[in-house]
């Protein structure tokens, strides 16, 4: 049985977002997956990394003792799954205080000579299912920080056997037909994964 992380990133409960993030968690499910379902918002998990945190980022002794419970269910996942709309082409606040807290020295990586070791070898599979506001263009000009964050920064640190990245962009203009069929491709892709 694969173990799956699905981190979600979307206040609201009504959003197309807690749409795809309910069709990943009841595909992956339905595949005999056990899945960690981790609403962050739902969680509370605070974004902010505190000056304490910061001095302490790379004493890897007790690094993770703010958020232990976190890391562990990182260290025990197989697969990574990220469901979260991109704002501002940025990662929602909560996600990339994930990243911050969680994706530590000793958890995520390790510094061998000033280099960056991946640590998360475990992760086998990694996917990010995404909604941009605006065209893929648009995205592309600004330089697409959360797809490179994920297809590289993220990835550079699982070294997963497979990897998806599963955008719409134009959420803005969407049509009920759009969103249904980006819907349906989310459903294959789970299956697939």
């Amino acid at each position: 049985m694969t173990r799956a992380l699905v981190l979600f990133a979307h206040p609201c409960a009504e959003s197309f977002s807690a749409a795809l993030h309910g069709q990943v968690v009841e595909r992956l499910q339905k595949r005999g997956w056990e899945v960690d379902d981790c609403d962050l918002n739902a969680e509370g998990f605070s974004p902010i990394l505190t000056a304490e945190e910061r001095r302490g980022y790379h004493e890897e002794a007790s690094n993770t003792d703010p958020v232990a419970s976190y890391v562990a269910r990182l260290q025990r996942a197989e697969a990574l799954v990220l469901v979260f709309p991109v704002w501002n082409f940025g990662f929602p606040a909560v996600l990339k205080g994930f990243f911050d807290r969680v994706f530590l020295p000793g958890v995520s990586f390790n510094l061998e000579d000033g280099k960056v070791r991946p640590n998360l070898q475990h992760i086998r599979k990694l996917a990010a299912v995404t909604t941009y506001g605006g065209t893929r263009t648009r995205a592309f000009l600004a330089g697409d920080p959360p797809r490179k964050v994920v297809t590289r920064a993220v990835w550079h640190v699982c070294r997963p056997q497979k990897m998806r990245y599963l955008a719409l962009y134009d959420m803005n203009r969407a049509t009920d037909a759009q969103r249904a069929s980006f819907l349906s491709r989310v459903d294959q892709e789970m299956e697939m994964f």
